[in-house]
Formats: C-alpha cells, structure tokens, sequence
C-alpha cells in the first residue's frame, strides 16, 4: 500500500491535462472507462465464481444462482482438469473436485449445463493449460442444445504466462503453449466470434504477493507477448485485439485499487496505440473482470471477510470493471456454502442497486489523490515493462525469473510489515479475540472422486476406440505440423476423448516445462 501524504492538492497534479490524461468515458485512453455509459447504461455483470465434485453438484449450485440474480456464470475446475490429467490418474487421487468441479469428457460439460441455455448465459472458464479443450467441449454442448456457436459469448482464461510466474498449472513449455493459445485466437475468430478469447491475468500475480503496481506491469507485459504471439501468427491486431480481456484483483487500499484499474486501461491503451499500432478504439480498450481478493480472506473472524469483499467490490466498481466476483467469507476456511455465496452475489447487489456506486460515470475523476496515485502507478508500471523489455520481453524474462523473484521480494517485504504491526490485519495481528465456534463449512464427500472414476471407466468401455484412436492420431500429426490445433482436438472430444488423453497426445510431441532452479 503507498504511503501516500497528509494532503493533496494541485501541487501534486503539475502537468496533468484532463484533456489527454482523463478524456471522456468510452474514449481514448480510456481513463474514465471503456464505454460512454459505464454503469448509467448497464450495470457489470455479477458472475459469482462457482465448481465443486462433480458436474451434477455444480450445476445445481449455478441454477440456485441463477435463480437468485446472478447475471454470468464462471467456472471453477478441479486441479487435474487444470493440469490436463483424467480422475483416474494417480498423480490426481485425492484431488477430483476439491477446489473445482471435475470434467473429463464431453459429457460431464453436458451435466454441467443441463437445464441451463448456454445460448442465453456469459459464461466465464477459469481454466488455461487446457483451456482450448474446455471451450471445444462448451461449444460441442451449446450446439447440442441449438445455440448458434457465433453468438456464444464469454470467456476462457487463456493465459499461461502468470501460470509461469505466480501459480504453476502449466503442463508444456512456454512455446508450444502460446502456439495453442493464438490458435485459439485463430479459431475463435472464424468459429466464434463473440467470445473472449483470453483473460490475461493480473488476480494470481498479487495473490502471489505483488504490489499494486507490479500486477500492472507484468500483466500488460504478458498481453504485449499474447499480441505479438499473435501478430507473428499472421493475425491481424485490430481484428484479434477487441476480444481480449484482463483479469484484476481487487485488494484492500480502495483508492490505490481504483487507481490501478484507471492507470492499467490508460497504460494498455497507450501502448496498444503507439507501441503496436493498433488504429482502432476497440483495439485499444480494455475491458476487465474484477475478483476481491482471496489473500486478504483470514480464518480468523471469518465474517469479518464480509467486510473486506464489500469494500473490495466498491475499488472495483469505482474503477470501472466490467464484471465482478466476490469472494465468499468462509473461503480461507473451505469452498463455499450456498449460504455464503448468496452473501457474496447480495453485495453485489447492494452496492450495485442500493449503494449509489453505479450512479454517475468515474466519479472520482479530477480528485488530487486519485489522479496522482494513478499517474504514479502507471509511471512505476511502465517503468517495469521497460525492465522486461531489456531483458527481451515476458517470456524470456520468466525463463530468467525475473517477475518471479520481484513478486517473493514483494511478498517478503508485506509479511514484515505484518509481523512487526506495521500492517493490520483485523482480527490476526491485532483485536484478538477467543473464537469458540467455527461457521458450518463446505465438505466434499470422498465418493465423488470414487464416483467420477466409476464414470469415466464406465465411458471408456462403451465407446467405439477407433475412432477415438484416429482422432488422436491426428492431434499428433498437428502438433508436429502447423495446422491449427483446435479442429483435430474438437474431433478427438466428439470421437469421445477425453482431456488426459489428449493432453498425453501433446505432451508426446511438446514435452513437459521445468522451471528454472532458483
């Protein structure tokens, strides 16, 4: 968190031109927000965060939200979904629907959304090494119910780069996985045009331990990579750049995090402008979703982590995210329970509907502080980006560690500060007090992963295997060519594969990725 000063004043805003450093809403740089409206014309969508067992539980726990006003659904995915491995897998015993829900096939995504018109719904997927696997198999489902795959929208992670730095579900090396991630640009433009088709990802470089500044600087640093990735691949940026997205954290300072947002839209305009030549204002704005923050969440005094999300949620809305979810109190304890994901959707709601936040477009334009916290952050993140450009860009700079090691020194100077007092956490380092009862939390039973198992051997014996084997076959054959991935990889799911054997096809040709020794 900045020091910050007694008082501001004009002093702290020589040189600042409202005219090119604010600008209008919906116009370049994009400071007050990407649409002329904001919140006067639409509210952001609440997608509350939601996976657990299996894909019968969750879709239970998608409707109940649904019903209760929730307006986007996102996905949570259990970690060998995310690590590209099947129930059955030993190196998954003991993980199959612990912090998400388990898919394996096409059919459980055919659970996940029954009931549930996926022509009607936004829906957003948490998930990156395997990402373009979970939206093959979102889009084989939704044309199974009659939607038409042009006007799905939503979006899929998609950002393997933070994976690298701050959060370790990768499975192939860096190369190969951008060569998935733009043919996935790729696909999407001729198959799916309306869907985000990455969120590149601030949220897990602060959960990590980074400052304010350092999420902006290496975030907008990996979109740099993903563009010229895909600039490379002949894609042509004023076509691509409108469906990219970010991911934010929202975190406990209310005006250093609305002043990130601001400063992170006007830095990734201004780049997008004059760095990559983007002509167009679409392919210069950017649009975001918001999470509060799951780190700041404590054990102790769970209900005081109500508190926090809220005040959370309003740095988001302040700073003018497109979409918002919030964090359920008793998440440091346990996935959440029905009851405490509806406190979370509700504060949305309260602050959306009854707070007064969404009543007037960036409100706190031409606030000294404000304005200065968000040239300060923005100048600090550029000058990071500066840093990694001499190193030779994100990519090679993860391969040297670099983002690595700012985030732990990041991290180790924080919980200094909150050892020694200097930074209070409610309720941990200061006013204690004797907690006798603990808040009825989430348990998922044992036999859903026995269950699941069950299931996914049960699929595997009913189906025809040769065709599974040609399609996989040809996952194979594109890997080591350079045909887009994502065709023979849809054919391979409709044949009935699932998302371990495909990913055993790819790591055949790409290998696995090794981090650096420390």
């Amino acid at each position: 968190m900045p020091e910050g000063k007694r008082l501001y004043g004009p002093g702290d805003l020589e040189g600042w031109d409202p005219r090119t450093d604010l600008g209008l809403p919906g116009a370049f740089p994009f400071t007050r927000g990407p649409y002329e409206s904001m919140y006067t014309g639409r509210l952001w969508t609440m997608r509350q965060y939601a996976g657990f067992g299996n894909a019968k539980a969750t879709n239970e726990r998608f409707k109940a939200l649904l019903r209760a006003g929730q307006t986007g659904l996102s996905v949570a995915f259990d970690l060998p979904t995310q690590m590209g491995l099947d129930s059955d897998d030993r190196l998954a015993a003991g993980e199959v629907g612990k912090v998400g829900v388990a898919i394996d096939s096409v059919e459980d995504v055919r659970s996940l959304f029954d009931g549930i018109p996926m022509a009607d719904v936004s829906t957003s997927m948490t998930i990156n090494s395997t990402a373009a696997m979970l939206l093959l198999m979102y889009q084989i489902v939704a044309e199974e119910q009659g939607a038409d795959a042009s006007a799905l929208r939503g979006t899929v992670q998609n950002d393997i780069l933070k994976e690298y730095i701050a959060r370790g579900t990768y499975v192939f090396p860096p190369e190969p996985s951008m060569r998935i991630i733009t043919d996935l640009f790729a696909y999407c433009a001729a198959e799916l045009p309306n869907w985000n088709t990455i969120s590149i990802s601030g949220y897990h470089i602060r959960e990590a331990g980074s400052t304010a500044a350092q999420e902006v600087a290496f975030t907008i640093a990996n979109g740099l990579a993903y563009v010229h990735a895909a600039e490379d691949a002949g894609l042509d940026v004023d076509e691509f750049a409108p469906r990219l997205s970010f991911f934010w954290n929202a975190h406990n300072d209310i005006f250093e995090e609305a002043a990130k947002f601001r400063a992170a839209r006007r830095l990734w305009a201004r780049l997008m402008k004059d760095r990559v030549g983007a002509t167009t204002e679409a392919a210069q704005k950017m649009r975001f979703h918001t999470q509060t923050a799951g780190s700041t969440l404590t054990a102790q005094q769970p209900l005081n982590n109500v508190v926090r999300t809220a005040y959370q949620a309003l740095a988001a809305a302040l700073g003018g995210t497109q979409s918002l979810h919030t964090n359920s109190f008793d998440e440091a304890l346990a996935l959440p329970t029905e009851e405490s994901a509806m406190i979370a959707l509700r504060t949305q709601q309260i602050l959306g509907y009854e707070a007064g936040a969404a009543r007037t477009v960036d409100p706190l334009a031409g606030s000294y502080y404000v304005e200065s916290l968000t040239d300060s952050i923005e100048a600090e993140a550029a000058s990071l980006i500066e840093r990694i450009d001499d190193l030779g860009g994100a990519v090679a700079a993860i391969e040297q560690g670099f983002q690595q090691r700012q985030i732990e020194e990041a991290a180790y100077a924080y919980a200094r500060r909150v050892d020694a007092e200097e930074a209070v956490v409610v309720g941990v380092n200061r006013f204690v007090i004797d907690e006798d009862a603990e808040p009825d939390l989430l348990t998922v039973d044992a036999a859903v992963e026995r269950d699941q198992i069950d299931a996914l051997k049960e699929r595997r014996r009913r189906r025809d295997q040769q065709p599974v084997d040609i399609a996989l076959e040809s996952v194979d054959k594109a890997a080591r060519g350079s045909e887009n991935l994502l065709y023979p990889m849809k054919s391979a799911l409709e044949a009935g594969a699932t998302v371990g054997e495909i990913t055993s096809a790819l790591r055949s040709v790409f290998g696995s990725y090794e981090p650096p020794a420390p």
